[in-house]
């Protein structure tokens, strides 16, 4: 884009060097350049800000993927914006290199991928700092960066569209224990319900919230709950451990950024089991699903177990997407499975696949699957039939729905 001391950087390294190499002496010359490490610095905060003008989620920068340009994801579609100029290798590097400290580019260099979260001042001291989740990695043998940009703003529990029993049953107040899952691919704004339903009990319960997360997003501020953020990394070694460690911390609320191997769903099953409120993601698209991993993480000798103390602490899962309506925004629609004493049944006694038609019957409880979400929606006349089915979990059951209401 033009640095003012581009050129005197290019000229202070070898043009052979690449990759990681050429990365170490840049990082070098910023340390030695503090005037220089400002200058990249602000660009990039210059296009964090310009992000968010766009109102977008996502802004992709470096390496051959991206052409020089930056892409930005706003409302579901990543595009190139060209009005923000074209990079250089050398330049990217140097913007990246400028916001991590020096373990962080250690392990950068050494693993090749880093994530961390950060925070900038995009209003120069009059509003909350902007926090985003960062990934930078190699593309090609060259770094590059992908950064989500964190909600300023909380979405108040009943916007989130849940049943009225539902929300009781995520409140501290009415429930003091059990498991409580949020699923979804990636990008499908799990963290941001999390967050939703932390701030609900937050503002309502006295007690004691304690978060793992990798990176730590959403920063809560203590109200009626003393909230710990613990970050992956930081602050404790691994999901398994902070989660385990929370046991002696007195938390009336333990939220587990992810459940992404046996050890940490081990962990998880053992905090529930002692009675304490346990919040969780997984990388599933619906509630069977949901079951059936976690029950497929641990080997064939202790399946039987784990699915007993399942059906014993599993209290509510939410499975869901973001799906693009007529407007060209974004609409959450979920599917949500409360456990009652049949589903209970269908879990121990190896029939979880009878699940999926309690959830469909199960409105009186506040469950929906997903297909009867995408309908309501469709319906009313937010998204159209195309989308209701290119993101139904069932589509037999999806267009069976539609040709009801034809």
């Amino acid at each position: 884009m033009g640095f003012s001391f581009l050129t005197e950087l290019q000229n202070s390294i070898p043009g052979f060097q690449s990759g990681a190499e050429r990365a170490a002496s840049i990082d070098k010359l910023l340390m030695k350049h503090e005037s220089w490490r400002e200058e990249a610095y602000h660009d990039l905060k210059s296009l964090m800000k310009q992000m968010r003008s766009y109102e977008a989620s996502d802004i992709d920068i470096g390496g051959p993927g991206c052409n020089g340009f930056i892409w930005l994801r706003i409302f579901g579609l990543k595009n190139p914006y060209k009005k923000l100029g074209r990079y250089t290798e050398d330049e990217i590097t140097c913007m990246l290199l400028a916001i991590l400290n020096q373990n962080q580019i250690y392990t950068l260099l050494e693993k090749k991928n880093i994530d961390f979260s950060m925070s900038f001042d995009l209003e120069n001291g009059n509003s909350k700092p902007t926090r985003f989740r960062g990934n930078v990695y190699f593309e090609c043998n060259e770094i590059v960066a992908n950064f989500r940009r964190i909600n300023d703003h909380l979405m108040h529990i009943t916007e989130l569209g849940f049943a009225d029993s539902i929300n009781r049953q995520l409140n501290l107040k009415y429930e003091k224990s059990g498991l409580y899952l949020v699923t979804g691919i990636t990008g499908s704004g799990k963290s941001t319900t999390l967050d939703s339903i932390i701030d609900m009990n937050n503002k309502i319960n006295h007690g004691h919230i304690v978060i793992i997360s990798n990176p730590i997003e959403f920063v809560h501020d203590s109200i009626k709950c003393i909230v710990r953020h613990r970050e992956v990394g930081d602050d404790v070694e691994s999901f398994q451990k902070g989660t385990h460690q929370a046991f002696r911390q007195d938390p009336d609320i333990i939220v587990v950024g992810e459940m992404r191997d046996p050890q940490t769903i081990a962990t998880v099953l053992e905090a529930t089991d002692s009675g304490h409120k346990v919040f969780s993601t997984l990388h599933t698209s619906n509630a069977v699903d949901s079951i059936h991993r976690i029950i497929a993480e641990f080997p064939p000798a202790e399946q039987e177990r784990v699915r007993m103390r399942l059906a014993d602490t599993l209290r509510v899962i939410i499975s869901q997407k973001l799906v693009p309506t007529k407007k060209g925004d974004l609409l959450m629609c979920k599917e949500v499975l409360s456990v009652d004493s049949s589903v209970k049944a269908a879990i121990r006694n190896k029939n979880i696949g009878e699940i999926y038609q309690m959830i469909n019957e199960g409105k009186k409880s506040g469950m929906i699957t997903m297909e009867q979400d995408l309908y309501n929606h469709y319906i009313t006349g937010k998204i159209t039939k195309d989308t209701a089915l290119n993101y139904a979990n069932n589509t037999k059951r999806m267009n069976q729905l539609i040709q009801y209401s034809s």
